[in-house]
């Protein structure tokens, strides 16, 4: 009885540890607690490693300090948007609320003097990237999640060396997470040829420091300070179709030239301080562009290091106030309550809803966790598209005519609270028009999901998806 009573109460302790330290999140805490009932101490021991907050620990409150001073060097070279009548075709004129929203929340301001070409396909955006990086003169700064040492991989690494013999300034930034396939050998020819590398909280670092749950899964490419590219492409083979079981992998990247490359750059040498701990404040980082283009952009950051979920506030916000169309996709669609309220508020509002996901996902647990929320999306109004011609990674978002969002960031809980993530709005009626286009393309390549039919799916399917909704705050 004496040691039943003692396990009781570390029982008792580890559930109220948690419930005490996310009472913020309760889908996590439940999440937690099921972990936790299942395998206990074994699951607080999960839960002390891995769900430990980020944003109150002495480094990152420190690289907040550095991301003041490279803001400061972004801001003296940009066109700033300062009225809502200014953005876009006249859209904004009465989201007023919206857009002190987006001013006020988000790190970096609405620009003015921006090109942007909007990148459809691997292939597409490789050949883009590697054009760009042959051309640059002073520097090169690359931040990926996954870089594979395949032959893609080989081809930004062959380009990379050639640069780096010419004298360019190489930094590399990769996840240990995203990249833990990658190759010492790869590593070390760039390091031979003098191209920094640097590794985002390798899976041992972070295990230790308590941060495992925390990924850098953006994707930014800087050329001279100049040209810019983001959005939800990395550097390996299946960005080609070449992955046996995906097939054709369809995705969405950026590239900008103008003001929003400064907060590309920042960006980059916030994250570079952090791992590397080199400042990156002198002014050639930062040189005069001359860009002629009037697109205004605006580079929207979030992550655990921050107090504040920008890129889930600008989302829910722009959900909000739709009035006509709201466009989605996306690889994995696990939102947390706000959105879903959103969602469901603007379809039953009379909204033209629409979401695209996949068929044929990388992870069939993710996906199983997608497929739970879909009855009550259908339910509600919302029109949901499962994409049959391959594997769709695009996260884009279409609000109206008012923006458009194309970035690193998924619909689900991982990206809007737990990893460092970048997102570009756009906001001119060309680029939100060529978006929605697409868009539309892709319904062509979709199997449209209707309520009766997806309430007969197999009971074991339903139960798949019971269990994945209850961990889907983790995934």
């Amino acid at each position: 009885m004496f040691w039943l009573t003692i396990a009781l109460f570390i029982f008792i302790f580890q559930m109220a540890t948690i419930l005490i330290a996310e009472f913020r999140h309760p889908s996590k805490a439940v999440a937690w607690q099921l972990i936790l009932f299942v395998f206990p101490v074994i699951g607080f021991v999960m839960y002390y490693f891995m769900a430990r907050e980020f944003q109150r620990r002495r480094t990152v409150r420190k690289r907040r300090v550095v991301a003041e001073e490279a803001r400061l060097q972004a801001l003296r070279r940009c066109k700033l948007i300062h009225r809502a009548s200014e953005l876009g075709g006249g859209e904004f004129m009465h989201q007023h609320r919206l857009f002190h929203l987006l001013q006020n929340s988000a790190q970096f301001p609405i620009t003015g003097c921006n090109q942007t070409v909007v990148l459809n396909n691997g292939e597409q955006t490789f050949d883009t990237i590697l054009a760009a990086m042959k051309q640059a003169k002073h520097h090169i700064h690359l931040e990926y999640y996954t870089i594979r040492d395949d032959e893609v991989g080989r081809r930004f690494k062959a380009v990379m060396i050639e640069k780096a013999n010419e004298g360019v300034q190489i930094r590399v930034i990769f996840d240990g997470l995203g990249s833990y396939e990658l190759s010492s050998a790869y590593i070390s020819d760039l390091q031979a040829a003098g191209i920094k590398v640097q590794c985002f909280l390798t899976p041992r670092i972070a295990f230790f420091e308590k941060r495992m749950n925390y990924r850098n899964h953006r994707k930014i490419v800087v050329v001279d300070g100049l040209t810019g590219f983001v959005g939800g492409i990395n550097i390996g083979e299946e960005y080609l179709g070449r992955n046996k079981k995906l097939g054709y992998w369809r995705d969405t990247h950026l590239q900008i030239t103008g003001d929003a490359v400064y907060s590309l750059q920042d960006v980059f040498t916030r994250d570079w301080w952090f791992t590397a701990r080199e400042r990156l404040s002198d002014q050639s980082y930062w040189p005069q562009h001359h860009c002629q283009e009037q697109k205004q952009v605006q580079i929207v950051s979030s992550g655990p290091d921050s107090s504040a979920n920008a890129i889930l506030e600008c989302v829910f916000n722009g959900l909000a106030v739709a009035n006509n169309r709201i466009y989605i996709t996306t690889p994995y669609f696990i939102p947390d309550i706000s959105i879903l309220m959103a969602l469901r508020t603007a379809a039953l509002s009379g909204v033209d809803v629409r979401l695209i996901i996949p068929e044929v996902s990388d992870s069939k647990f993710v996906l199983y966790a997608s497929l739970s929320y879909v009855e009550d999306m259908l339910t509600a109004g919302v029109r949901i598209y499962r994409y049959q011609k391959g594997f769709i990674h695009s996260k884009v978002i279409i609000i109206d005519k008012l923006f458009a969002s194309v970035g690193t960031a998924n619909m689900d809980m991982r990206s809007f609270f737990s990893n460092f993530e970048l997102n570009a709005l756009l906001f001119d009626e060309q680029t939100v028009d060529e978006l929605a286009e697409q868009f539309h393309d892709d319904l062509r390549s979709c199997k449209e999901l209707y309520l009766s039919e997806f309430e007969q799916r197999p009971r074991w399917q339903k139960l798949g998806e019971i269990a994945a909704h209850m961990l889907s705050p983790l995934l």
